[in-house]
């Protein structure tokens, strides 16, 4: 289903781009962007405006085009990110305002800017509940994992499979630390994942339940799945002899999974310590 993009957002775009862009700037800024036909006529807030009205009616990926409109105000140099001094008076930086001003519309969407000129509404109910989850915990090796993964699965999908790996290597890691377990001699995916689902009593043996016995089976073989498949089609290796033709929907399919199971790993985890307290 096409996802447009959020009438608040037009009116931000609308009011701010007229500001800061001029009527040339602005046709080549949605130019860059795809956007449709040719640029509206009226002042530049209804050329704005009427151009990304026109862009949800007829652009097959609406966010996409967002992206692109945005990319270099939501990815401001460092200088220009920062408050002006004149005279020793602060003076209103526009550019940065725009920026704060995106970030809170996003927000309020439910809208998620990524670096490289992407907008996501995360749509993908695991990838929404673990990034959810992934904030609430404050833990940054996981967050910037997550977000290099959907940053890449289509320019990058051996870099995204790679990803995919530490994301959960990063889970294991933390929930050892934090729940002080004696940590394995090998540091790699199978072997942290043998310790925390150890932990969890992620054990076929113990499950009564033949269907949730064949789920949690299937859980323990994506994981083993996901990690051969980094050390053997990912950026993390070298090729050997055979090379893997990674797709996108490849990367997307252990992405997916990968976030499936963390969202499975840190509820489990967050269950246990309620029982514990």
């Amino acid at each position: 289903m096409k996802k447009h993009i959020p009438a608040p957002v037009i009116a931000v775009l609308s009011d701010n781009l007229s500001v800061l862009e001029t009527h040339a700037s602005l046709d080549n800024l949605f130019l860059y962007a795809d956007a449709p036909g040719e640029p509206p006529e009226g002042s530049k807030p209804a050329k704005v405006q009427a151009w990304l009205i026109r862009i949800n009616k007829e652009s097959d990926e609406p966010l996409k085009a967002l992206g692109k409109l945005v990319e270099t105000y939501m990815e401001l140099p460092k200088q220009e990110d920062e408050n002006v001094l004149f005279w020793g008076t602060n003076v209103k930086n526009h550019k940065k305002e725009f920026k704060e001003k995106l970030e809170s519309i996003f927000a309020q969407c439910n809208l998620s800017y990524i670096t490289g000129g992407i907008v996501s509404d995360g749509s993908s109910a695991p990838s929404r509940s673990l990034s959810d989850l992934i904030k609430g915990r404050d833990i940054p090796s996981i967050e910037s994992e997550f977000t290099r993964a959907l940053a890449n699965v289509n320019s990058e999908p051996r870099e995204s499979v790679s990803a995919a790996c530490n994301i959960l290597e990063s889970i294991f890691k933390v929930y050892i630390a934090d729940e002080k377990l004696t940590k394995p001699q090998k540091q790699d995916l199978q072997n942290v994942w043998k310790v925390v689902r150890g932990d969890l009593g992620f054990d076929t043996k113990l499950v009564q339940d033949d269907d949730l016995k064949k789920v949690l089976s299937g859980i323990l073989s994506i994981v083993d799945g996901i990690g051969a498949f980094r050390t053997h089609a990912s950026s993390a290796h070298g090729e050997g002899r055979v090379m893997y033709n990674l797709k996108p929907r490849h990367a997307r399919l252990a992405i997916h999974s990968a976030h499936t199971i963390a969202m499975f790993i840190l509820e489990t985890w967050d269950e246990k310590r309620k029982l514990a307290s």
